[in-house]
């Protein structure tokens, strides 16, 4: 899958981390930073991390097999 994240909207609540800690997480500046792809288990957790951002700024895509 694919994941994509709208810094111009991203307001670094955190919800993803504590939804999908092995796709994203916070730099030292407490900047998010996130993987680009996710493996194909990890769907359910990279959903709902982007179903828990509160302003939408994460866009999840499948990819084909």
């Amino acid at each position: 899958m694919r994941i994509h994240v709208d810094m111009n909207l991203c307001e670094s609540h955190g919800q993803c981390v504590f939804a999908a800690p092995e796709v994203f997480s916070f730099d030292d500046d407490d900047r998010l930073v996130h993987a680009d792809t996710a493996p194909a288990d990890l769907l359910g957790r990279v959903t709902a991390a982007a179903a828990s951002c509160p302003v939408r700024a994460i866009t999840v895509t499948e990819t084909a097999p």
